[in-house]
């Protein structure tokens, strides 16, 4: 258990600081990932040796209560048998007291030792489910950081693209350029074509319902049809 607190003392007294500052020089938070995956091990660790050591001191407490009722009880037979002028009596159940109060000075050491063991243990879980929230916020925000530099880095390079463009002369450029617009402008004449024939088409069958519908109230008038 001690090997246990000791590696759990380590990483509550991890600098949280440092290990983001490694992250963010590497550019990587693969040092911060290990750090959590650790934490979250020995957390699970924790909770194991905690729920047994406090079974422990549940087994110890009982333990010790059944001793102290069995000296209470010692006691008052002892009181008993020494009214009643029973001294063998009263000399025997006084051994069995004193090798019973034996018994549970030893569990309540055992007790004590066990509870500040249990009490280590919770104290440790508690340090380190903060420091383990505390990591993760900073690995958010630090994530959200890398993201943006690899954004400006983008930006840097293109940047860097376009100088070289402009550095191999302007005619180039502007040739370029000019094949650029003149893809645009043919792309825009021939959405203008598509957009011409479609209103023709439209007016033609516009044009036509209406005709139809001219002729239906002719006939309707005239009684042909149904």
């Amino acid at each position: 258990m001690a090997s246990l607190l000791e590696k759990v003392n380590t990483l509550i007294q991890a600098n949280l600081h440092a290990l983001v500052d490694r992250a963010l020089q590497s550019n990587s938070i693969a040092v911060i990932d290990q750090y959590i995956r650790d934490v979250t091990n020995n957390l699970d660790a924790l909770e194991d040796a905690a729920a047994t050591v406090g079974g422990q001191v549940k087994t110890l407490e009982r333990k010790r209560d059944e001793y102290k009722k069995q000296m209470e009880e010692l006691d008052r037979n002892i009181d008993v048998f020494l009214t009643q002028g029973k001294d063998d009596l009263a000399r025997a159940a006084q051994a069995k007291l004193n090798s019973t109060r034996d018994l549970y000075e030893n569990f309540q050491e055992q007790l004590e030792r066990q509870q500040r063991e249990y009490k280590a243990l919770l104290d440790a879980r508690i340090k380190l489910q903060t420091k383990l929230a505390t990591i993760r916020q900073q690995r958010q925000e630090m994530a959200a950081l890398l993201e943006l530099a690899k954004a400006k880095e983008l930006t840097n390079r293109t940047i860097r693209s376009l100088n070289d463009l402009a550095g191999v002369g302007d005619a180039d450029v502007a040739r370029i350029a000019e094949s650029i617009r003149a893809r645009l402008d043919a792309a825009s004449a021939r959405a203008e074509i598509a957009a011409q024939n479609l209103d023709a088409q439209m007016d033609e069958i516009l044009g036509r319902q209406e005709l139809d519908a001219q002729l239906e109230e002719r006939k309707r008038r005239l009684g042909i049809g149904s």
